[in-house]
Parts: structure tokens; C-alpha cells; sequence
């Protein structure tokens, strides 16, 4: 089965609106990959400044080719998402970036009429 990847990503609220605003800009950025399942940028509702961006990948390769190649430039040479503060680069919105690794053991999808 598929493993999953959550990028824990705290981003104080004053920040919020440019991560949103940056992950819309590289929309495509990882659809085209190999392997690539699915994506999704979660917001928190309430009580943390926690933000998770979910992805799904057919293989662990899978995920490495991606972030050996196009994910490394997607996250700015590898440091927390929207970029580093080097040189011309933007500021990052995250304050702190921590990767989570899981494998999928079971799913279930809605019933089909």
C-alpha cells in the first residue's frame, strides 16, 4: 500500500495568509510525479498554529526521487516550505518544519450506491 508523508508546519497567524498564498502559487508543482497520489494543505481551525500538508505516494522511492529533484525546489533547497532567507529568496512563513512518515495499513472509501 501507499505511505504518507504530513510536513507539520507551525506558521504564526500573521503568516498564515502568505503560506496559503504560496503553496496556491506552485499549484501542479508535484501532480506530474511519479508516484504522486494526492495532496492536501490543512489549516488549523482553533487552538494551534499548526498547519499539515498531507501527501500521498505510491512508494517511499517514489517520495525520495521527488524530493531529490523537483521537492528540493519546491522547498527552497530543501529547508521549511516557501523558501529560505537567502539571498534573493523570500522570508519562510513556518517558524519550525518537522516531516512525519506513515504506511498505509488500511482505508476505506465512501459506499457506492
Amino acid at each position: 500500500m501507499s505511505i504518507v508523508k504530513i510536513n507539520v508546519l507551525t506558521v504564526p497567524e500573521e503568516q498564515r495568509e502568505t503560506l496559503e498564498k504560496r503553496f496556491a502559487a506552485r499549484a501542479g508543482a508535484v501532480e506530474g510525479s511519479d508516484g504522486f497520489e494526492w495532496f492536501e494543505l490543512l489549516r488549523p481551525v482553533e487552538g494551534t498554529d499548526t498547519y499539515l500538508v498531507y501527501t500521498r505516494w505510491r512508494t517511499e522511492e517514489d517520495f525520495q526521487r521527488w524530493m531529490a529533484g523537483r521537492g528540493q525546489a519546491a522547498h527552497g533547497g530543501g529547508g521549511a516550505q516557501a523558501g529560505g532567507a537567502q539571498g534573493d529568496r523570500p522570508k519562510p512563513a513556518a517558524t519550525d518544519a518537522t516531516l512525519w512518515s506513515f504506511e498505509v495499513v488500511q482505508q476505506t472509501g465512501p459506499k457506492q450506491a
